[in-house]
């Protein structure tokens, strides 16, 4: 499987995941339109917090995780389960925000 990003063939899991991150806008464009998601602004601050998330500790968090870190570190109070679920229908932000924003697949239950 893969997805073209940039004119650029990519690799991807079964799960639709990127092989090896890829942190520009294009990738987030492609996932985007794939996944049939209309970018907002609330879209992209969770993205640019779980791909510096990613950076600074080589994974994403959890989902509680990412919602308390949305609220303190985001400037994103109104970050909720059920706002993760509305903007990332497909698994939430915790899983849907992460292939959408060309990151690899989140480590399992109790990665963070």
């Amino acid at each position: 499987m893969s997805i073209v990003i940039n004119g650029v063939e990519k690799e991807v899991d079964d799960y639709g995941y990127l092989l090896e991150p890829d942190f520009s806008e294009e990738a987030v464009l492609a996932f985007a339109a794939a996944e049939g998601i209309a970018l907002t602004d609330q879209h992209w601050k969770i993205i640019n917090y779980l791909r510096e998330k990613f950076k600074e500790d080589g994974h994403t968090p959890n989902a509680r995780n990412l919602v308390k870190g949305l609220q303190d570190e985001a400037d994103m109070p109104e970050a909720d389960n059920k706002l993760m679920f509305d903007l990332f229908p497909d698994g939430g932000a915790a899983k849907q925000a992460c292939r959408v924003g060309g990151l690899t697949q989140p480590k399992g239950k109790g990665g963070y």
